[in-house]
């Protein structure tokens, strides 16, 4: 009996950790002589992005209608993503710098 509950234990523990979702990860966005490296990025719901602003000069990232991140010179911002889609952003202060965040579900 006592293989048994054992056995059921592991099948049951061993699904838990098939079904777990997978942890949300950190992507890192360097911002160096007006630009966003890496320019385009894939991630999931749930990751954050992190723009680090090796710059003299204020940054954002900002997509159109939606979310902004102030960037001050020499510092980084993150954002959360929660929904899937592919969004464009640009820098309001520099609209040359131009990146694209595809994020699955």
């Amino acid at each position: 009996m006592a293989v048994y509950h054992a056995a059921v234990a592991t099948l049951l523990l061993g699904a838990a950790a098939i079904a777990a979702p997978s942890q949300a990860e950190t992507i890192k966005v360097t911002i160096d002589r007006l630009a966003y490296a890496p320019a385009e990025i894939e991630a999931k719901v749930g990751d954050e992005i992190e723009w680090i602003n090796k710059d003299s000069l204020i940054h954002t990232a900002t997509v159109k209608g939606g979310a902004q991140v102030l960037l001050p010179a020499k510092k980084s911002g993150r954002l959360r993503l929660q929904e899937p889609g592919s969004f464009d952003y640009i820098c309001r202060y520099h609209p040359n710098m131009k990146g694209r965040i595809t994020v699955r579900p």
